[in-house]
């Protein structure tokens, strides 16, 4: 018996032994592997970064040329840009570092991705939140309307409304951090929108400090809460256009090799015409009611209806918030409009030689 265990134990040692060696071989195997790859990928990293550098300095050398011969090297150097920001080559690029607002809530944390397939999950996911944001905003405040009536004897209780700017409070966040993400890992996106949210953040923040009066004259006290429900029901008819146009309109960049697939929001692409007649004018409402909302509630803090600090701060917010969108869309339109007339004048030219 002390025999047999001797031999176990020598057995036993001995695979130890073994063990023990190919670990030691598979770590230097690894090490060499992650040594090769990294002497690769810097050699890659160092082509990559002087081929972006060197499309960037042809661009900006293209206004000094003449315009008749700008067209087609612009559009050879957009095609070179997109080959290299829209693919595998992106992840060799020097990463943007994360904004305050980034840091705030994460840290320090590199939160870009390396795969091209799960950075478009990322945007995919994002687009999907966007479309079910919009069924809420029309979800939400048609419900609290509806109640208002049928239960609350026409007067919002404040726990009903504090609940609905919580959320407010939640999604703003939500979208500022998931666009702060997508930007890190190359998503080109108009930097109102964020701005946008953050101050959108701090309205929903201020807005659940709010005391919300009720009876009596419960009417003229909530007129400003029932205008921006209403506000935000027609928030939500706008973002349905918006998602449907803008992702056609996204499309046909990356189509046309104008846009990166990480893409979210393009400014002068062609779109369907139809939608556009019922975008912009929806856009434009959408915003002047914005802004009137704004102004009733300094209005109504004005005349002593609701003096709270928190009336006139959300106020100015709507106020800016509406004059910022205005402004973006306006230079988006006029962007698309430039957009179109140098298509028609690039066919002109086409079209000129066939008719010689």
């Amino acid at each position: 018996m002390p025999g047999d265990g001797d031999g176990d134990a020598r057995g036993l040692e001995a695979a130890a032994a073994a063990a023990a060696e190919a670990a030691r071989e598979l770590r230097e195997a690894a090490a060499a592997l992650v040594a090769t790859r990294a002497a690769e990928e810097d050699a890659l990293r160092r082509r990559a970064v002087a081929l972006d550098a060197d499309v960037r300095r042809l661009q900006g050398s293209l206004p000094a040329l003449d315009p008749s011969a700008v067209d087609k090297i612009e559009e050879e150097l957009e095609r070179a840009r997109v080959a290299i920001t829209d693919s595998d080559v992106a992840s060799f690029l020097p990463s943007k570092r994360n904004g305050k607002f980034f840091k705030m809530f994460l840290g320090p944390v590199n939160v870009r991705v390396a795969r091209k397939e799960d950075k478009l999950k990322i945007k995919d996911e994002y687009n999907n939140y966007r479309d079910r944001t919009a069924y809420k905003f029309l979800l939400f405040p048609s419900i609290l309307l509806l109640l208002r009536w049928w239960i609350w004897d026409g007067c919002l209780p404040a726990w009903a409304v504090q609940i609905y700017q919580a959320w407010l409070l939640f999604l703003y966040t939500s979208f500022a951090l998931r666009e702060n993400v997508l930007i890190a890992n190359g998503s080109d996106i108009r930097p109102w929108w964020i701005y946008h949210h953050y101050l959108a953040m701090v309205m929903a923040l201020i807005s659940l400090t709010w005391e919300i009066k009720g009876q009596p004259d419960c009417s003229s006290k909530q007129r400003g809460v029932q205008l921006f429900l209403r506000w935000a029901i027609m928030q939500g008819i706008a973002m349905h256009l918006q998602n449907r146009y803008q992702r056609q309109r996204l499309r046909t960049r990356i189509a046309l090799g104008k846009a990166k697939r990480m893409d979210v929001v393009a400014g002068e692409t062609a779109g369907v015409e139809g939608q556009l007649l019922l975008l912009y004018p929806v856009l434009f409402i959408l915003q002047g009611f914005e802004a009137y909302v704004g102004v009733l509630l300094l209005q109504t803090a004005l005349h002593g209806l609701a003096s709270e600090w928190q009336v006139v701060v959300c106020g100015i917010l709507l106020v800016v918030m509406a004059v910022g969108n205005f402004v973006n869309t306006v230079e988006t339109l006029i962007l698309k409009l430039r957009f179109k007339a140098k298509m028609k004048k690039a066919k002109g030219r086409q079209d000129r030689p066939h008719q010689n």
